[in-house]
């Protein structure tokens, strides 16, 4: 059994491109593998491998600056969810695009798991889903408004142009694992929303503490990497992914006439060249090689968050 780390934080990084070779060296020696991005304001990114492994990588995180109170959430897989191990260097380690946001200086009041449903219940609670359109379609919590976003970059233009809805509303937000949250909870203060509330380590804290029987959280929750979503207690949801256009699919999905493993689905039929489904069929060719051989494809990927 491996271990799944997701993790962030945010901190002030002088020197990132400094950071980079030495982390990624230590994830390489401990054979651990998966995405971790590294900008001025922190780090960021969900790492794979044994138990030994993880606890390393964790360590030398730790002792970088300002991370010693480094928080990270896990969950278990059966097989390696990464192909290989990516440190890479971004401006912003959760795109919002927006310059004045610093979650350092103050976000929202954090919600435990436990007292997350007390407050999405009441009658004055407004809840918004951050996450981007295709993680929101496979599953949400109970009555959570879903601003339809392809992008974080477009949640700012979203509540520009809704804000009136939520006049005289305390607002509840959530995502994957609280980063967006950081980001967006800071933004809404900053445009003079008083009351402002996220939940604590977000939608995978969530399913890992609360039973399914008091649970508010219908569907799945879209992960990027190779197990697509998780459900209640953090396991593997019943999801796999469309190689062409990255979108998380149900297995009736894949029996669509429109399917074809690694070409296309019925989300994006109509959205490639024939010059580029001859490009998928040809990398399918050569993952169904791969697997024939034993050997992991670097195709075979999970979709990295483009917010990222």
């Amino acid at each position: 059994m491996l271990i799944v780390a997701a993790l962030y934080h945010f901190t002030r990084f002088d020197d990132p491109a400094a950071l980079k070779r030495p982390l990624a060296a230590i994830c390489c020696s401990n054979g651990v593998k998966g995405s971790l991005l590294l900008a001025r304001e922190g780090i960021n990114g969900t790492i794979a491998g044994t138990r030994a492994g993880i606890d390393a990588v964790l360590a030398h995180i730790r002792a970088l600056p300002g991370c010693a109170d480094l928080e990270w959430k896990e969950s278990p897989a059966a097989e390696m969810p990464f192909g290989r191990m990516k440190v890479r260097l971004k401006r912003e380690i959760v795109t919002m695009g927006q310059p004045d946001v610093d979650p350092r200086a103050r976000v929202g009041h954090y919600v435990a798991p436990e007292d997350w449903n007390a407050l999405i219940a009441a009658p004055d609670v407004a809840v918004i889903d951050t996450r981007n359109d295709y993680e929101v379609a496979i599953g949400t919590f109970e009555g959570a408004i879903d601003p339809r976003t392809r992008s974080f970059r477009d949640f700012p233009a979203w509540w520009e142009e809704n804000r009136h809805r939520f006049h005289n509303k305390r607002i509840a937000m959530f995502c994957t694992g609280g980063i967006r949250c950081e980001k967006s909870t800071n933004y809404l203060l900053g445009q003079g929303v008083e009351d402002v509330f996220h939940l604590k380590g977000g939608i995978l804290k969530y399913l890992e503490k609360v039973p399914p029987e008091d649970s508010l959280w219908n569907g799945a929750c879209f992960v990027f990497d190779q197990r697509v979503s998780v459900e209640h207690g953090l396991k593997t949801g019943p999801h796999v992914m469309c190689h062409a256009c990255r979108r998380p699919l149900l297995p009736e999905d894949c029996a669509r006439p429109e399917y074809e493993e690694g070409v296309q689905c019925h989300h994006c039929v109509a959205e490639f060249t024939p010059e580029r489904r001859a490009r998928f069929r040809e990398r399918q060719r050569q993952i169904a090689l791969a697997e024939a051989r034993g050997v992991r494809h670097l195709g075979m990927q999970g979709r990295e968050d483009p917010d990222a």
